[in-house]
């Protein structure tokens, strides 16, 4: 096992094309006993759009789920990997806040795992790495002794995701206003329209109006869609 390990590693350290270097760390991990790899990098600042590239075998229909229900706003896996490369557990304590988003995780397999990030000092570009299994939560020694290969394999994708996303378009500036970022922000926070408008001042109807007003900037049906691209770009 141990040569195969090595031989893997060794096919990884060389591979210059991303998806191909992500299939043999899905592989690789697969081989360890976790089910679901995911690989997500981003080009860009807090509070600016980003380019992004999105890689995982997560089962069909979660990446829609997870956009749908404005998830990205109040993930606190995200939220621990913008302010830290240190690697952390999923259990209940993390998502004691985020209980519906805990449900639907389990629901579709995404039981136990565990992400970390790879933040780039050189640039804007960062990355987060996850690996999830549905049955056997882990243990301290079984995480500990994949970690070296979880940091090796997600700083491998990164460096070949921060070159791929260098020749990407620049994004466009963002074309939300600062109030309708405002708006959004508080309505992520879980705040109706009608709370909204007393912190900010305004009136629901105005509330509304810029709500309406993001929808159409950002080309989503919804609400909690904006809320969720907006995530994901980075302006909330």
């Amino acid at each position: 096992m141990d040569e195969w390990k090595d031989l893997q590693l060794r096919k990884l350290s060389c591979e210059q094309d991303l998806q191909k270097a992500y299939r043999l760390v899905m592989n690789f991990f697969n081989n360890q006993g976790f089910e679901y790899c995911a690989f997500t990098a981003y080009s860009g600042l807090p509070g600016r759009c980003a380019s992004k590239i999105n890689l995982n075998n997560y089962p069909y229909g979660w990446d829609r789920l997870y956009e749908q229900n404005g998830y990205a706003a109040n993930d606190p896996l995200v939220a621990h990997c913008n302010q830290s490369a240190l690697p952390i557990l999923w259990d209940e304590h993390v998502f004691s806040e985020a209980p519906k988003l805990r449900e639907d995780l389990v629901r579709q397999g995404l039981r136990y795992g565990w992400t970390q990030a790879v933040h780039d000092e050189k640039s804007s570009c960062y990355s987060l790495f996850s690996l999830a299994r549905t049955h056997c939560r882990i243990d301290a020694e079984e995480h500990y002794g994949n970690l070296g290969y979880a940091i090796f394999a997600s700083q491998k994708l990164h460096t070949l995701a921060s070159k791929k996303l260098a020749r990407l378009p620049s994004p466009k500036t963002c074309p939300l206003s600062p109030r309708e970022i405002e708006v959004l922000r508080w309505s992520a926070e879980g705040k109706t329209a009608s709370e909204v408008g007393r912190i900010l001042c305004l009136s629901e109807r105005t509330v509304n109006f810029h709500v309406c007003s993001c929808m159409r900037k950002l080309n989503v049906t919804n609400k909690i869609s904006a809320v969720a691209k907006a995530a994901h770009i980075h302006v909330i």
